[in-house]
């Protein structure tokens, strides 16, 4: 029982984890610089962003829980890809403050998260299913990070 839950826990706390040191590295431009940006008028209020990332870096973890348990090395590989691409964006958007960078990021991370959907699926409809909710929300992302990068 406890192996099964460890199997489970540090892949959601490593999640959790690389979104604290994201919006660690966020702070200053949360601060002066993102508030003052155009931003569209479908772009969510400031405080919904940290409740739906703790719940998308769930469902992350436990799809990684999921996928290694099967061994599946390619879904695998990707999880541990978009990981990295997540973790980019944040730096090339917040803290580096430059939305064409973080627009060829995001757009290279919904390419993986829609590839990691698709290769899993077959594999572990749950894992799979565990990604929908968080493309559907990176692709919303690329939206206001064109929007951003196109208007300002």
């Amino acid at each position: 029982m406890m192996k099964r839950l460890t199997q489970y826990l540090w892949p959601i706390a490593l999640c959790l984890l690389s979104g604290l040191i994201a919006s660690r590295l966020q702070t200053s431009a949360l601060a002066e610089w993102y508030p003052f940006l155009k931003k569209p008028l479908l772009t969510p209020p400031n405080h919904v962003f940290p409740i739906v990332w703790t719940a998308l870096y769930i469902l992350i973890g436990t799809s990684l829980g999921r996928i290694r348990k099967k061994n599946l090395k390619t879904s695998v590989r990707e999880w541990w890809l978009q990981l990295a691409l997540n973790f980019c964006w944040s730096i090339a958007f917040f803290y580096l403050r430059e939305p064409l960078l973080g627009l060829g990021i995001i757009l290279t991370l919904d390419a993986v998260v829609l590839d990691y959907i698709f290769i899993t699926f077959s594999k572990d409809k749950i894992a799979a299913a565990c990604f929908i909710p968080y493309a559907l929300w990176i692709l919303w992302a690329t939206y206001l990070n064109a929007y951003i990068y196109i208007y300002n």
